[in-house]
């Protein structure tokens, strides 16, 4: 299930132009060297992609997540349990690094704590290509969404988050893709027009560490990353709207 190590952080590459909110939204970059599936140049080799540094340490929460997904793709609980709220109001979004869905970064997200054999701390692992939560939360107030395609609930969810990105300027907006195909996540992402950047999340450390159990789910956290509240199901524009002016 691993995708082995990223390569270190500081890795050069040429921007990817079409990468959603690389230019106005938190954490995300313009992705490094070729992009996945393209052809290189005639007479020089391609580029290998970049791998996410830590990947490797999330397999056990992957393994958990696959019975986590198997909720999330029928869009609801028959029983209500503690993991399925989200994070707790008050406390800190737990830090992870993913890469985005149209970026050339490969890999697992690193959800670590803190650094452990060699493989740094999900707050530690920024750069091009890469979703960071820590980062997110430090340029100011965050709405971050978890998306199982291919549902169409998730989906409408998402739509409805990349229109108020564009409302709400000073408030930073992404989502998670809990994982799927990543071809047909990018499609997604062109075929909807989502500027927001879309994370992947291949494994589904992540949707297992921030205990995500209902598609769709978004968790509004204010500056720093301290969890005000967390949405379960599909909520109207107007519950939405809402809840981000009450992190601004």
């Amino acid at each position: 299930m691993s995708g082995g190590p990223f390569r270190p952080r500081g890795e050069r590459g040429a921007p990817a132009a079409d990468e959603p909110g690389s230019e106005a939204r938190p954490g995300a970059g313009p992705a490094a060297g070729a992009r996945a599936g393209g052809a290189a140049p005639a007479g020089r080799p391609r580029r290998p992609a970049r791998r996410l540094p830590g990947g490797q340490g999330s397999w056990i929460a992957g393994v958990v997540a696959v019975v986590v997904l198997g909720y999330i793709t029928v869009n609801t609980l028959t029983t209500d349990t503690r993991g399925s709220r989200g994070p707790q109001p008050g406390s800190t979004l737990p830090p992870f690094a993913a890469p985005l869905a149209t970026g050339d970064v490969e890999g697992d997200a690193n959800v670590l704590v803190k650094a452990r054999d060699g493989v740094p701390r999900a707050c530690a692992v920024r750069g091009p290509g890469i979703f960071n939560v820590c980062q997110a939360g430090e340029r100011g107030p965050l709405v971050l969404g978890f998306l199982a395609a291919p549902s169409e609930r998730c989906a409408d969810e998402v739509d409805v988050l990349d229109r108020l990105a564009r409302r709400f300027p000073d408030v930073g907006f992404a989502v998670v893709a809990v994982r799927g195909d990543r071809a047909d996540l990018r499609r997604l992402v062109r075929d909807r027009g989502w500027r927001i950047p879309v994370a992947w999340d291949r494994d589904g450390a992540v949707s297992n560490t921030y205990g995500i159990a209902v598609c769709p789910t978004v968790t509004f956290a204010r500056r720093g990353g301290v969890v005000d509240d967390t949405t379960l199901g599909a909520a109207d524009a107007d519950e939405l709207t809402r809840r981000v002016e009450a992190i601004r």
